[in-house]
C-alpha cells in the first residue's frame, strides 16, 4: 500500500510535498521512518493522505524501515509544522525534519529501542508548603491566567515577580490534569540555566527537560524523546522548543517575548512567539507572554476596548508594576557629553560614581553592544582600514590575540605590523569595544580600593570571553558570588539575570541605534536600555544595609530625545503611544504586514536582475492578492557583500495578512521558474523572509 512520507529536500529543490513510497502495512500519520532518497538512506515522517490512491503503473520505492518504539507524531504537531510550513513559505519536509531531534536522523529501530530502554535520573521537588506568599498584584495576574481564556500579555516591570507566577501557573495547570505538560520559553541559551535551576527546585529533576541548541546531539535526543512520551511534564527551551512535541500541552509561557531572538535568521524564518500563539489557540492551551518591555506589536494586540475601538486587542493586559522585594526603579542620569573633552569614554560623573560603588563594595554593570577591542584598524597616513577582504564590512580589532576578525563571515588573519597600503608602521584603533571599555577601566580604576584593602575586580562578558563550554555559567557564577566589581559587556548582560547586589548600570554609547534606518531601532534600544536598567536594585535589603540608591546612568549626544526622556520616567506606555503612532502613520507594523525576498549571487547586478524579474512577473501574472501588494524596488543590504556573497533584498507590504499570504503562495512557483532560467543560473539562493525583524 502506498504511504505518503515527508522528508528533507533541498529548500529549492521544488519538491516541497511529501513523497509517495510502498509500505507493506498501513502505517498512521506522524509515524517516523527510513526511505530511500536518491543515493541516500533518510528518515521521514508518514504524512497525512489526500485520499488520491497511487497510480497502479507507477513503480514506487518501499518504506526502508520503521521506528515503532517512537509513538506517531500527533495531530496537533503535524498541523503546527503544516501551518509554520505554508505561512513562512517553506517546504512541509523541512520544516517537519527540521524540527526533529538531529540524531534521530542517523538511528535505526534497533538504536532507538535501546535508547527508550536507559532509565532517566529523578528527584523530589520541594515542599509545596513552603512557598512564599504572592503579592496582590501576582495573586490577581495567576487567578486571571487560571480563570480565563487569554492569551495573556504580563507587563510586569523588572523584578516584579513575573517568573514566580509563571511557577504557580504551571503547578496548579499540573495539579489539574495528571498527563498535562508546560512549555516555558527563553529568547537566549544563556538564561537557561538559572531557570531550569528554578523549575528543577519545585518540581524535580525528572519533570523538567530543556531543549535549546546548546545541548549535545545525544542530550537533545533525550529531552525530546521525555517530553513526547509525557514523561517530562515541562520543557524550557529557546526558539526550537516551539516544536517540541507535547501531547498533553495544556500551558505556554514565552517570557521576554519582545527579544528578537525568537525569529530564526536562517533556514525557516519563523517566530517562535507568534507560533508559540498559534499553536496554544489551536491545540486549547493557555498562552501567556511575559515582558517589562513588550513588543509593539503585542503591546497593540493587548489594547483595552475603547469607544473609538470597542472590539480591543485579541489578547488580555495583565500588570503588575510593582517590584518584589527589590528597590525603587532604578534613577537614570543623562550625562550630556556635548559638555565633556572630546574622545572621553567614561564622563567624570560617571567615573565618580564607578569609583564610590566599589569603594562600598557594590557592583556595577557597564554596557557597550559591540565586542572586540576595536571596530576598525586605520592608517594614519594613507587612510587604509582593516576591511573584510570578503565582505562589505570591516574586521574588527581583537587585541587578546592581536588578530582581526570579521564579525559576518568569520574571516580572521594576525594584525600587520605596518600598513598594507603604504608600509607606513602608523595604524591605530578607531572607535571602542569591549575589550578596550574593560582595559580602559582597569587603567581608570587601579588607584580605587575595596573595603576590604584589595584592588578593584573587572570582568567582561561578551560572545568573545564566553565561547569555550562553561564559560558563561562560570563567569555568571563569579557575578553573582560578589567576586566582581565591575561587569562590561554587552547585551548579554542586560537581560533577565538576577544580580543582587549590582546598584548601578551605566550605558556608554547608546546614541547609535537612535537614527538607524531600521524603523524598530528605538523600540530595540529602550528595551535593552530598561532591561539594563532592571538588573540595579533588585534587593531592598542589600540597598537598605548600604544605604544606596540604584542608578542608571546614559551617557549621550541627544539627552532629551524621547527614548531617553521615556526611560527618565520608566514609562513604557507612553513611549509605545508615541512610537504606535509614529508607525500608524506611516503604515507600518502593526498597522501593516511585510515580507523580504532575499537574493544572493556572486554580484549585485545579478542578485538584483533576479528580484526584478520575479517582480515584473507576479504583475504579469496578475497574482492573487497583488491589488493589495506593494512591492517596492529591490536594494542592496546594509552589509552587501558576506562571505564574496553580494546580497539584495526586495521589501512587500500589504494592510491585509491574508492578501499577502495569499499573493505570496501563488507566486512561490513563479520564484522557482524564474530561478531556472539561464540568466539567473549566477544566482546563489534566493529565500522569503515573512514578518522579518531587520530591514
Amino acid at each position: 500500500m502506498t504511504v505518503r512520507v515527508a522528508v528533507q529536500t533541498p529548500a529549492h529543490s521544488g519538491v516541497g510535498e511529501p513523497l509517495d513510497y510502498q509500505c507493506d502495512r498501513p502505517l498512521p500519520p506522524g509515524t517516523l521512518v527510513r526511505v530511500p532518497l536518491g543515493q541516500r538512506e533518510v528518515l521521514g515522517l508518514v504524512w497525512d493522505g489526500d485520499g488520491t490512491p497511487a497510480p497502479p503503473e507507477r513503480s514506487l520505492r518501499p518504506v526502508a524501515a520503521v521506528l515503532d518504539g517512537i509513538a506517531p507524531l500527533g495531530a496537533p504537531w503535524r498541523r503546527l509544522v503544516a501551518f509554520a510550513a505554508r505561512y513562512y513559505q517553506r517546504s512541509l519536509g523541512e520544516v517537519a525534519l527540521s524540527a526533529l531531534p538531529p540524531q534521530l536522523r542517523t538511528l535505526g529501530p534497533a538504536q532507538v529501542a535501546r535508547r527508550l530502554q536507559r532509565p532517566s535520573e529523578a528527584t523530589a521537588p520541594s515542599n509545596a508548603t513552603d512557598l512564599i506568599a504572592l503579592s496582590a498584584e501576582q495573586e490577581s495576574a495567576k487567578a486571571e491566567i487560571l480563570s480565563k481564556p487569554g492569551p495573556f500579555l504580563l507587563f510586569g516591570s523588572t523584578g516584579s515577580g513575573k517568573t514566580e507566577v509563571y511557577l504557580r501557573c504551571v503547578q496548579a495547570v499540573l495539579e489539574q490534569d495528571a498527563h498535562a505538560q508546560a512549555l516555558v520559553m527563553v529568547p537566549e541559551i544563556n538564561l537557561t540555566p538559572q531557570l531550569e535551576e528554578r523549575f528543577t527546585a519545585r518540581f524535580g529533576a525528572g519533570a523538567v527537560v530543556s531543549l535549546h541548541s546548546g545541548m549535545t546531539n545525544p542530550q537533545r535526543l533525550k529531552a525530546w524523546l521525555a517530553a513526547h512520551t509525557g514523561q517530562a511534564r515541562i520543557v524550557l527551551g529557546t526558539r526550537m522548543a516551539v516544536f517540541a512535541s507535547l501531547p498533553g500541552l495544556a500551558l505556554v509561557i514565552v517570557d521576554e517575548e519582545h527579544d528578537p531572538s525568537y525569529k530564526q535568521q536562517e533556514g525557516a524564518r519563523y517566530s517562535a512567539r507568534d507560533l508559540a500563539v498559534w499553536r496554544g489557540h489551536d491545540q486549547g492551551a493557555k498562552v501567556v507572554l511575559g515582558s517589562a518591555t513588550p513588543s509593539l506589536e503585542s503591546w497593540h494586540a493587548s489594547r483595552p476596548p475603547s469607544p473609538e475601538d470597542p472590539a480591543g486587542g485579541r489578547y488580555q493586559r495583565l500588570c503588575m508594576p510593582s517590584r518584589i522585594g527589590a528597590g525603587a526603579l532604578a534613577r537614570v542620569r543623562r550625562v550630556d557629553m556635548n559638555h565633556q573633552p572630546r574622545r572621553t569614554v567614561f564622563s567624570a560623573p560617571l567615573l565618580t560614581a564607578l569609583q564610590e560603588r566599589v569603594a562600598r563594595g557594590e557592583q556595577s554593570l557597564v554596557l557597550l553592544n559591540r565586542r572586540g577591542y576595536a571596530p576598525v584598524l586605520h592608517c594614519l597616513d594613507c587612510g587604509w582600514k582593516s576591511d573584510c577582504p570578503h565582505c562589505s564590512a570591516h574586521q574588527v580589532f581583537h587585541k587578546a590575540d592581536r588578530s582581526l576578525r570579521c564579525h559576518h563571515c568569520g574571516a580572521a588573519q594576525h594584525v600587520p605590523r605596518a600598513c598594507p597600503g603604504c608600509g607606513s608602521p602608523d595604524i591605530a584603533t578607531l572607535g571602542r569595544g569591549t575589550e578596550q571599555l574593560e582595559e580602559q577601566l582597569a587603567t581608570l580604576l587601579s588607584h580605587v580600593q575595596r573595603p576590604d584593602g584589595s584592588a578593584v575586580r573587572i570582568a567582561r562578558i561578551d560572545a568573545d570571553s564566553t565561547r569555550a563550554k562553561g564559560a558563561l555559567q562560570s563567569q555568571l557564577a563569579q557575578v553573582h558570588a560578589g567576586e566582581v566589581d565591575v561587569l562590561v559587556g554587552t547585551q548579554m548582560i542586560a537581560k533577565g539575570h538576577d544580580f543582587r547586589r549590582v546598584t548601578l548600570v551605566a550605558a556608554v554609547q547608546p546614541d547609535g541605534a537612535l537614527f538607524s534606518s531600521d524603523f524598530r531601532a528605538p523600540e530595540r534600544l529602550f528595551a535593552l536600555l530598561e532591561q539594563a536598567a532592571g538588573r540595579a536594585g533588585r534587593d531592598a535589603a542589600y540597598l537598605a544595609a548600604q544605604g544606596t540608591q540604584c542608578e542608571m546612568w546614559v551617557q549621550t549626544l541627544h539627552p532629551q530625545h524621547a527614548v531617553y526622556e521615556a526611560l527618565r520616567a520608566h514609562d513604557y506606555p507612553a513611549f509605545a503611544a508615541q512610537q504606535l503612532r509614529e508607525r500608524q502613520e506611516a503604515g507600518m507594523p502593526p498597522f501593516s504586514y511585510q515580507a523580504l525576498v532575499r537574493a544572493d549571487a556572486r554580484t549585485q547586478e545579478v542578485a538584483q536582475a533576479f528580484l526584478h524579474a520575479v517582480s515584473q512577473a507576479a504583475q504579469d501574472a496578475q497574482l492573487p492578492g497583488l491589488e493589495h501588494v506593494t512591492l517596492y524596488p529591490p536594494i542592496p543590504l546594509a552589509v552587501q557583500r558576506v562571505a564574496n556573497v553580494e546580497r539584495a533584498q526586495m521589501l512587500l507590504e500589504s494592510p491585509h495578512r491574508t492578501a499577502l499570504q495569499r499573493f505570496l503562495a501563488a507566486w512561490q512557483p513563479l520564484l522557482h521558474s524564474t530561478r531556472q532560467q539561464p540568466e539567473h543560473k549566477g544566482l546563489v539562493r534566493w529565500l522569503v523572509d515573512v514578518d522579518p525583524l531587520g530591514i
